[in-house]
C-alpha cells in the first residue's frame, strides 16, 4: 500500500467500502486526561471512531477504593462527562465510540451513558473481572504465581481487592457487529480499543496476524494521547507549538498499515521521532504480546510521508499467546513518610542523629515496622549561594499492616523532634494519618479461561478467546523472570536480540577515535515508563550512523555504569530494535511491587530516560552534527 492510499481519509460515508482506511482518534491517555479532548477530536476534523484509554494497574486499585466509598465509583466518570459533550454529534455523524472506561463496572458506566438519552445504542463487554473465580482456579491447581518473582499466590490471596484479565479486541468487534454505537469495556488492553474497530471495519479473521499486528502497533502509538504528538518528548524544543498539543489519530488500512496524524491546525507535531518515542513506551522485547496477536516490533517500518503524517508499515504478527496476563491488586497495608531538611555542615552526622532519636522514641524501634526505607538525597552544594542550595533531605518511609503503627504514632515521633534534634531543624509536609496502599501482582493464566460477554439491550453474546495450534503459540514468560530476587546471586546481563538484528550495528563506519565529553541526550532521545514492578527504558537514535554507535556502546554493562543505583542487584534485559534505531532495556524489580506500592520519588519511572540522557559520555566527534531526518 502506498502512502497516498493510506492518506485517503476514511469518513463515516466510506464504510460501504471494506478496503477504505478507518480513522480512529484518541481522546484520553489516562484517567485524568484533558476533558475537552473528545470535543476537540469530534469537531476538529473527520474521524470514524473515537477511542480513549482510562486504565492502568494503579487505576484499577484507585477505582476499587472509590467504589468502596460510592456505588458509581467503579468506572471513569470523566468519560461520561466527555460523552455529554459529544455523543449526540457522534450519533448524527455515525462516529463509533470505544473505550475501556468501564474499569471495574462496565455495566454501570454503560447505564450512565444511556442516561444521556442521545439515542445511541450502548454495549458493554465483560469477562475480564475474575476476582470471584480465583478460589475455584486455585482449587483446580492453578498456581497464579507472581510473573516476575515466582512467589506463591497463597501468601496474599486473603488480601485481594481486584483481579482483571487483559482482554483483547474480539468482544469489541462483536459489539460493533451487533450495531452498537458505543462500546464500553473493562480491562481491555490499550491497543485492543483501536484493534477492535479496525478488525470490524475490515472484516479481519482471527488469524490475520499481520493486519492485527499493524493495528496493535497503531493502537500502541495513539493510546497515550498527546505523547504521540510531542508530549513528554526528549527533543521538545523542536516541537513548533507546545502550548496545547493536539490529540492523535490512526488511519488504519485493510492490510494493517496505518497513518498516524493529528487534526490540522492543532498544536504539537507528528514525526518519526515522536512516533518512535511512543513505540518504545512501556514495552519489553521485540515480541509485544497482546491477547489477540504477538506484534513484532522489530518489523515496524516508520516513515514520514508529509507534515504531521507518519506511516507505519511492514508490521508482522504471530499467533496469539497461549496465556493471558492477569492483573491482581491486593491490600498492601499502610504507610507514612517524613522528609527532614539537613542544612549546611555535617549532613551525614545530622541524618544519623535523626534516625537514632526517631527509632528510640517509637515502641519496637525500626524493627517494629514491616518495612522501613531511608533515603538521603544529597541535593546540597559546597559553599552554597542560597539557603536552598545548602540543603539535603532525609526521607523516611514506614509501612505496616497496622494503621496505628504508621499513623499518629510515627507522625508524633517525627514532630516531637522539632526542638530536640539537629540545628536548623525543619521538615517537609508533616506526616499525618496512615495511607493505605495497594500492591500489584501480575500472573499468567491459560487464555481459554477467559470468555468475553457482549451486552447490548437484552442480548448477551459470548465471545471465546482465539484458538490456534499450540505449537504456533509464543511463550510470554521470560526465562529471566523465573527466579525470585533472593535467588539471584549475580545480576543477570541479558543481551536479548532477534536473529539478524545486529547487521546495522556491525557495519563499519570508520570512527576516527576522537571523542568529546557530552551528555548522551545531546544526540539520543529516550522514553521510559512502568511495566508493573519493572521499568522500561527505550533509547533511540535519529540516524543510521548514530544507531550503529549506540548499539555497540550502550550494553547492559555500560548501562550499569551509567545508572548504578537503579541497576544494582537487578536483572537487566537489553533488546535491539534496529528498524526503529532503538534499544530497549527492562530493569526488573526497580519499581518494587508496582506503582501503588513503590516509594521511589518517580514511582512510574517516567523520568528514567531523561536521567540517562543527562549522563556524560565520550561521543564520537562525527556525531556532533548528526542531522535529524525529516
Amino acid at each position: 500500500m502506498t502512502a497516498s492510499q493510506v492518506m485517503t481519509s476514511a469518513t463515516a460515508s466510506n464504510f460501504a467500502s471494506p478496503r477504505s482506511p478507518i480513522r480512529t482518534a484518541n481522546c484520553s491517555g489516562f484517567f485524568g486526561d484533558r476533558l475537552s479532548a473528545a470535543r476537540e477530536m469530534v469537531e476538529g476534523g473527520p474521524i470514524d471512531v473515537l477511542t480513549g484509554d482510562w486504565l492502568a494497574e494503579l487505576t484499577m486499585y484507585i477505582l476499587s477504593r472509590t467504589r468502596g466509598k460510592r456505588a458509581d465509583g467503579g468506572y471513569a466518570r470523566t468519560f461520561v462527562t466527555q460523552m455529554e459533550q459529544v455523543l449526540g454529534t457522534c450519533v448524527d455523524r455515525g462516529i463509533k465510540v470505544v473505550a475501556n472506561a468501564g474499569g471495574l463496572d462496565p455495566a454501570g458506566c454503560a447505564a450512565a451513558v444511556k442516561a444521556l438519552e442521545s439515542g445511541a445504542k450502548v454495549a458493554y463487554v465483560t469477562g475480564d473481572d475474575v476476582v470471584e473465580r480465583l478460589g475455584g482456579w486455585r482449587a483446580d491447581g492453578l498456581a497464579l504465581a507472581h510473573l516476575d518473582t515466582g512467589e506463591p499466590f497463597s501468601d496474599v490471596v486473603d488480601r485481594v481487592v481486584t483481579a482483571n484479565a487483559y482482554i483483547g479486541c474480539w468482544g469489541i468487534v462483536e459489539a460493533l457487529r451487533q450495531g452498537a454505537d458505543v462500546v464500553i469495556t473493562g480491562r481491555a488492553t490499550d491497543a485492543a480499543i483501536v484493534m477492535g474497530p479496525a478488525a470490524w471495519h475490515h472484516n479481519w479473521s482471527r488469524t490475520d496476524w499481520d493486519a492485527l499486528a499493524g493495528a496493535c502497533a497503531a493502537g500502541h502509538v495513539i493510546e497515550c494521547g498527546t505523547q504521540a504528538t510531542g508530549g513528554n518528548y526528549s527533543f521538545f524544543g523542536e516541537i513548533p507549538d507546545m502550548r496545547r498539543l493536539g490529540f492523535p489519530w490512526a488511519e488504519i488500512a485493510a492490510d494493517g498499515s496505518s497513518l498516524i496524524g493529528k487534526h490540522d491546525g492543532t498544536g504539537g507535531a507528528v514525526n518519526v521521532g515522536t512516533v518512535t518515542s511512543q513505540l518504545l513506551y512501556e514495552i519489553g522485547g521485540p515480541r509485544y504480546a497482546n491477547p489477540d496477536v504477538v506484534c513484532r516490533f522489530d518489523t515496524i517500518q516508520v516513515s514520514e510521508v508529509a507534515t504531521d503524517r507518519v506511516l507505519l508499515s511492514g508490521t508482522k504478527g504471530e499467533p496469539a499467546p497461549a496465556t493471558t496476563k492477569l492483573a491482581i491488586n491486593y491490600a498492601g497495608g499502610f504507610r507514612n513518610s517524613m522528609g527532614f531538611a539537613l542544612t549546611g555542615l555535617d549532613v551525614e552526622a545530622k541524618a544519623a542523629l535523626i534516625e537514632h532519636q526517631l527509632w528510640a522514641s517509637i515502641p519496637g524501634g525500626r524493627a517494629g515496622f514491616d518495612s522501613v526505607h531511608v533515603e538521603l538525597v544529597r541535593s546540597d552544594q559546597p559553599n552554597p549561594s542560597t539557603n536552598e542550595l545548602a540543603t539535603a533531605w532525609l526521607r523516611i518511609t514506614v509501612k505496616d499492616l497496622d494503621a496505628t503503627m504508621v499513623g499518629r504514632s510515627f507522625a508524633n515521633a517525627c514532630i516531637e523532634l522539632a526542638l530536640a534534634s539537629i540545628p536548623g531543624f525543619y521538615g517537609g509536609s508533616p506526616p499525618g494519618s496512615a495511607s493505605p496502599f495497594g500492591v500489584y501482582w501480575p500472573t499468567l493464566i491459560p487464555a481459554d479461561l477467559i470468555i468475553q460477554q457482549v451486552h447490548l439491550d437484552d442480548i448477551t453474546v459470548d465471545v471465546a478467546p482465539v484458538l490456534v495450534d499450540e505449537s504456533d503459540r509464543f511463550e510470554v514468560a521470560s526465562p529471566t523472570r523465573t527466579a525470585s530476587r533472593a535467588e539471584v546471586d549475580r545480576p543477570a546481563e541479558v543481551e536479548a536480540s532477534m536473529p539478524g538484528q545486529s547487521a546495522l550495528a556491525e557495519s563499519v563506519h570508520g570512527w576516527s577515535g576522537v571523542t568529546r565529553r557530552a551528555a548522551l541526550g545531546e544526540i539520543f532521545g529516550a522514553r521510559s515508563g512502568d511495566k508493573g514492578g519493572n521499568a522500561n527504558l527505550g533509547v533511540f537514535a535519529r540516524t543510521d550512523e548514530a544507531y550503529a554507535w549506540l548499539s555497540g556502546y550502550l550494553t547492559v554493562g555500560r548501562l550499569r555504569t551509567l545508572m548504578p543505583t537503579e541497576t544494582e542487584g537487578r536483572v537487566v534485559e537489553r533488546h535491539e530494535l534496529p528498524n526503529l534505531r532503538s534499544l530497549n532495556f527492562v530493569i526488573v524489580g526497580l519499581l518494587g511491587r508496582g506503582v501503588a506500592e513503590s516509594i521511589r520519588q518517580d514511582a512510574q519511572a517516567k523520568s528514567l530516560g531523561e536521567f540517562l540522557r543527562a549522563r556524560l559520555v565520550d561521543l564520537p566527534v562525527e556525531l556532533s552534527d548528526s542531522p535529524s531526518p525529516n
